[in-house]
């Protein structure tokens, strides 16, 4: 009879459970289905919005890559991936990537295994051709050299932290002041070789940002808002400098060196919560 009951309990128990776990699995939107680049729309400089030249952003085998290999030189060819159905407020951004193989020829030094996460970005159709950067905050992604690299690899990507903070065109602020520097680093550990890293950014729109890297806060910072320089070729139009920014686009970057991006997704939080 209390084998009889337990196993009820037991029962009862797991049917009560499962709805709340799916709830939560279903409270993540999938960015990236891991087939095909639906909802995104690439913008790379020197190309109108829509041309994916040189195939840079592509699906292979269910990952999500920045690729380089139909490039003979870089020429200054930043890309951003936009995903472009629809601009975000409040919410918890989810990402794991790696960088692998070697930088495009010709990438500046300061983008070896460097990618980034563009937050309440300008609308991709408001870029110009010749934009190099959109109006937005920069989840920085950096990684260090592979574990077996040789000493001039070490020296082009030393050890660096990721999640860092970097603001093209845009201001942000920290413990109330206004931060001058284009970026700043986070406490994370340093990254190394091609290990998947995950990165999660909670955006409580113009408020409050706080980035987390494998379930630990590293850095945190407040009243985003456009400002600022280190973004060329831009409509003036788009950017009314002192302005909050309180929503805006996402995007990945294509800064030169290959980067997978094996999840990417996003958790919009309650009225509650906010």
């Amino acid at each position: 009879m209390r084998t009889s009951r337990a196993c009820l309990l037991l029962l009862v128990t797991g049917l009560a459970l499962a709805p709340v776990s799916a709830q939560r699995e279903a409270d993540w939107i999938q960015l990236f289905n891991g087939t095909n680049l639906d909802g995104w729309t690439p913008k790379i400089t020197g190309h109108p919005l829509g041309d994916n030249y040189g195939n840079t952003f592509r699906v292979e085998n269910g990952v999500l890559r920045v690729a380089y290999d139909q490039y003979a030189q870089f020429d200054g060819k930043f890309g951003h991936l936009f995903y472009s159905r629809r601009p975000f407020s409040h919410y918890v951004l989810a990402a794991e990537y790696r960088f692998v193989g070697d930088q495009a020829p010709g990438g500046p030094s300061w983008a070896v295994r460097n990618n980034g996460l563009m937050l309440h970005s300008q609308p991709p159709q408001t870029m110009l051709v010749a934009q190099d950067f959109p109006i937005s905050i920069e989840v920085q992604l950096l990684g260090g050299a592979p574990l077996d690299a040789e000493a001039s690899a070490k020296a082009a990507a030393p050890d660096r932290t990721t999640a860092n903070v970097c603001t093209p065109g845009t201001e942000i602020f920290m413990k109330g002041a206004m931060v001058r520097a284009h970026c700043t680093n986070s406490t994370s550990r340093i990254y190394r070789g091609d290990e998947w890293v995950r990165v999660e950014i909670e955006v409580r729109g113009g408020d409050r940002l706080v980035h987390r890297v494998d379930g630990q806060t590293v850095l945190e910072y407040e009243r985003p808002q456009i400002g600022g320089g280190t973004v060329t070729n831009f409509d003036p139009a788009v950017k009314k400098d002192g302005t909050p920014l309180t929503e805006g686009f996402i995007a990945i970057q294509g800064e030169s060196h290959p980067t997978e991006f094996r999840k990417i997704e996003l958790r919009e939080l309650p009225p509650a919560a906010r």
